[in-house]
C-alpha cells in the first residue's frame, strides 16, 4: 500500500487561554495540502521503519517514529514493512509527524479498518492527528482534538507552503506567546475564517526566528491574496487565484528556502 502523509496548514489559529493542564486552548482552521511525505508499507514477519529523503536526518531511531507508535496503537495483522519518504521539513508546523501517524490510519483502515475508539488512540500520539487522519479541511478546539466540520469552498486553490530552513519547536513558540486572548475565531466557509482570522503565534515564532518576518513580508508581496504563517512556524503559507501566480512567486523566492507548490483538498 501506498498513502501520501498531507501537509496540514492552519489557515487560523486562535489561542484563547492557557489551561490548568498545561496545554493551551485552541480554535484553529486546519486545512490540508495535496502534497506532503510518502508512505509505503508492505506484511512482513514484524514491524520495521526506514526513513529516506531530503529530511530523514534526524529521523533514525525507528522506535521513537510516530509512525512506528501509530503500529503500535492499532492491530494490523502480523507485522508490516514501512518506508517513510521525508519530504516535509521536521519542526515546521506542517504536522509532519501526525500527517505520517494520519497516513498509517488511513492505510490500518484500508487494510483492516479502524477500531471504534480510533479518534482516541490518535489524539494520544498528538493534538493534530486526529485531523490528520481525516486530512480535509475542519475546525479544531480545544487542544486541537475536538473536529467540527466546516464549509470548504478553497477545494483546488493554489497553495506555496515557505520554509526559511530554520527548525522550531512547538513548545518555546507557545511559552512565548503574551497570554493575551485576542477574540474568538470567526465563523463562516474556509474563505471567510481564513481572511478574518489571525494566527496569535506569529509573534513569538518570529522572536525565536525572525526570518519567518521575511518569509511572510515576500509572499505577502508576490501577489498572494493570504500569507501567513502555519502552526507554531517556521513554515508559512500563501494562497493564489492562479497556478501560474502560485508559479511565479515560487521562482522569485529565495533559492535558499524550501518551497512546496501545491493545491487545498
Amino acid at each position: 500500500m501506498r498513502e501520501t502523509a498531507y501537509a496540514k496548514i492552519n489557515l487560523a489559529l486562535h489561542v484563547r487561554r492557557r489551561r490548568e493542564d498545561g496545554y493551551h486552548e485552541l480554535e484553529t482552521l486546519f486545512a490540508f495540502v495535496d502534497a506532503g511525505d510518502e508512505l509505503a508499507a508492505e506484511p512482513a514477519h514484524q514491524d520495521s521503519l526506514n526513513v529516506l529523503g531530503e529530511f530523514a536526518v534526524g529521523l533514525s531511531d525507528p522506535f521513537g517514529n510516530i509512525v512506528s507508535k501509530s503500529l503500535n496503537s492499532l492491530p494490523h495483522g502480523k507485522g508490516w514493512a514501512v518506508t517513510l519518504e521525508k519530504r516535509l521539513p521536521v519542526a515546521a508546523g506542517l504536522g509532519g509527524g501526525s500527517a505520517d501517524a494520519g497516513a498509517v490510519f488511513r492505510m490500518v483502515e484500508r487494510a483492516h479498518g479502524l477500531p471504534d475508539d480510533w479518534l482516541a488512540r490518535a489524539a494520544k500520539l498528538g493534538a493534530d492527528v486526529p485531523a490528520c487522519v481525516l486530512s480535509r479541511a475542519c475546525i479544531g478546539r480545544g487542544t486541537g482534538t475536538e473536529l467540527e466540520p466546516v464549509a470548504n469552498d478553497l477545494t483546488g486553490i493554489p497553495v506555496l507552503l515557505v520554509n526559511p530552513r530554520f527548525p522550531l519547536a512547538t513548545g518555546p513558540v507557545f511559552k512565548g506567546w503574551d497570554g493575551i486572548d485576542r477574540g474568538p475565531m470567526p465563523s463562516g466557509d474556509l474563505r471567510t475564517i481564513a481572511l478574518d482570522g489571525r494566527n496569535d503565534l506569529e509573534p513569538s515564532a518570529i522572536a525565536l526566528v525572525p526570518q519567518i518576518a521575511d518569509v511572510i513580508a515576500a509572499l505577502a508581496a508576490s501577489g498572494a491574496w493570504l500569507a501567513r504563517m502555519s502552526g507554531s512556524g517556521a513554515t508559512c503559507f500563501a494562497l493564489f487565484d492562479s497556478v501560474e501566480g502560485r508559479d511565479a512567486a515560487a521562482d522569485a523566492l529565495p533559492p535558499a528556502w524550501w518551497r512546496l507548490a501545491g493545491a487545498l483538498r
